[in-house]
């Protein structure tokens, strides 16, 4: 599954080539996890804005662009939307390409935003991912999808205070609050269990009970060890791809995820894995203490 970093990585493809450009014409296929929202026709002649991400979403803001003729004319109607933008989510494998001549659509492209610089392709085999038209971000649909995310991993207003106390209000498992993304989002399933590694945190400790200079080093671990995967473009697994269609680096260089019984890089312990909320957790009991 696209995690943050893989998602930023997407949006550092996009956000520059795509600024500016002018919307030609809008493909669907097969339905995605929710509805478009607008005709797509109405989105032609609109002009891509700063390309932002919260979480896992990405917002390419849209607004009429005075320019827009011929091919990209908006399409006439008093239902016709002149500001908003499209709310992305790559869902469980999920992909995205900037073409800049798109072949004909495979079975899993589900969406082409096609412009005068190119067609952007949302590719998902599991069709988990969504495509939504917004008239704002503070708005409905994207306000309510976007309104029980955490705050930002990298915002300097998420101090070790501020998130030791949140973690104080959770009784649940680590692992599971950090991959419930309400603390603080980010900490996908790969990303939680290196984090936790790194800050020496058992993932079965209850989030409660993690004391203040503890949370403060799984802070800096979690914000350490999404940077690396940033510079790494993320991860590739199964299907995540960037915008070019390279692969992420940052699986090889996992200290415990994926690496059940091979001996702990630290200690030489056995690397163990358990299920936990249906998901695979990966941990050094020697160097994870509870």
């Amino acid at each position: 599954m696209p995690e943050l970093p893989e998602v930023e990585v997407t949006r550092r493809g996009i956000a520059g080539p795509l600024r500016g450009a002018c919307v030609l014409r809008v493909r669907l296929g097969k339905p995605l996890r929710w509805p478009l929202g607008c005709a797509e026709a109405t989105l032609s002649g609109h002009q891509v804005g700063e390309v932002t991400r919260r979480g896992k979403y990405l917002w390419l803001p849209l607004s009429q662009s005075p320019a827009a003729d011929g091919a990209g004319r908006p399409a006439a109607g008093a239902d016709n939307p002149t500001t908003g933008g499209l709310l992305m989510h790559l869902g469980m494998s999920g992909s995205l390409a900037l073409l800049p001549q798109a072949p004909a659509p495979g079975p899993h492209d589900h969406f082409d935003l096609v412009t005068d610089r190119g067609t952007l392709r949302l590719n998902d085999p599991r069709r988990f991912g969504a495509v939504v038209w917004s008239p704002a971000l503070d708005a409905a649909p994207a306000a309510t999808l976007l309104q029980r995310l955490g705050a930002e991993p990298f915002d300097p207003l998420l101090t070790p205070e501020s998130f030791h106390v949140r973690l104080q209000q959770r009784r649940a498992p680590i692992k599971a609050v950090l991959l419930a993304g309400d603390v603080v989002v980010g900490a996908g399933n790969i990303y939680a269990c290196e984090a936790l590694f790194g800050a020496g945190i058992h993932p079965a400790l209850r989030a409660d009970r993690i004391s203040r200079p503890r949370a403060a080093r799984l802070l800096a671990a979690l914000r350490s060890t999404l940077a690396r995967a940033l510079e790494l473009g993320g991860s590739t697994l199964r299907d995540f791809t960037d915008v070019h269609g390279a692969s992420g680096a940052y699986q090889a260089e996992a200290g415990v995820y994926g690496r059940a019984g091979q001996p702990c890089a630290r200690c030489g312990s056995p690397v163990q894995r358990r299920v936990q909320a249906q998901r695979s957790t990966y941990f050094c009991a020697t160097c994870q203490r509870r």
